[in-house]
């Protein structure tokens, strides 16, 4: 089947991020790396969803680029023969957008939101499994969490993007790691508190499966992402 090609107007990206409405934003967990000397793995990571964003999709002029969206972006329609994208844009093999979705960002608050979950989190998770290891964990939560997405709406026409499938995997390899380490975040964006990962992990994962029963149908956040991630 093939549908109408996409434009920009009124089909925004769907994104797999750490929504605005979570009251509490990680800012450190001063835990010291014991394994690895360097967490040379999660800075690569980084470093490629910045590059991809400022200068694949744009985010230097400010504008998010579709054709690298959808191009690039987890389409469910696409993936399951459901929808042909146009002849124009160029695009990677199906199975490979369960991994290169996880690389694109709707904004610049949604890359930084996911950056910073990873830059506090995932160095740890590096350092119990080492850098390649650790590497393969990652990309197989962001394509489980991919994977999840197209189970939960098969026919969507609408691009998913964003890290926080895979970021959602680190969050729950920390909490299973490292449940009493206690770290800092920032409350309602303002008041800094120190408390057990358990704690804080924990209510964010919840807080994952209360957004799937409450979601609106027309919400844009992808959370059956976060959970799988």
């Amino acid at each position: 089947m093939t549908a109408a090609p996409a434009t920009c107007c009124g089909c925004p990206a769907r994104t797999a991020e750490a929504d605005a409405r979570v009251p509490i934003f990680p800012i450190h967990d001063g835990r010291t790396l014991i394994h690895v000397g360097r967490p040379y793995a999660t800075w690569a990571i980084i470093a490629i969803n910045v590059v991809v964003y400022f200068f694949f999709e744009g985010g230097i002029s400010g504008e998010t680029s579709f054709a690298a969206v959808y191009g690039f972006g987890l389409i469910p329609a696409t993936y399951n023969d459901y929808y042909d994208l146009p002849a124009d844009i160029l695009a990677v093999p199906d199975w490979a957008t369960l991994v290169t979705y996880a690389f694109l960002h709707a904004d610049f608050w949604h890359l930084l939101g996911n950056m910073v979950f990873l830059w506090v989190f995932a160095d740890n998770i590096e350092d119990a499994f080492g850098h390649l290891r650790f590497l393969a964990f990652y990309l197989l939560c962001a394509a489980g969490a991919g994977y999840v997405f197209l189970l939960s709406d098969p026919m969507a026409q609408t691009p998913l993007v964003g890290a926080s499938g895979a970021v959602a995997g680190v969050v729950a390899a920390y909490l299973m790691l490292h449940p009493r380490q206690r770290i800092w975040i920032l409350v309602l964006m303002r008041v800094p508190l120190r408390l057990p990962a358990f704690w804080v992990l924990g209510f964010w994962v919840l807080f994952q499966f209360y957004s799937i029963i409450v979601a609106e149908p027309d919400e844009q956040i992808a959370w059956w992402a976060h959970v799988g991630g």
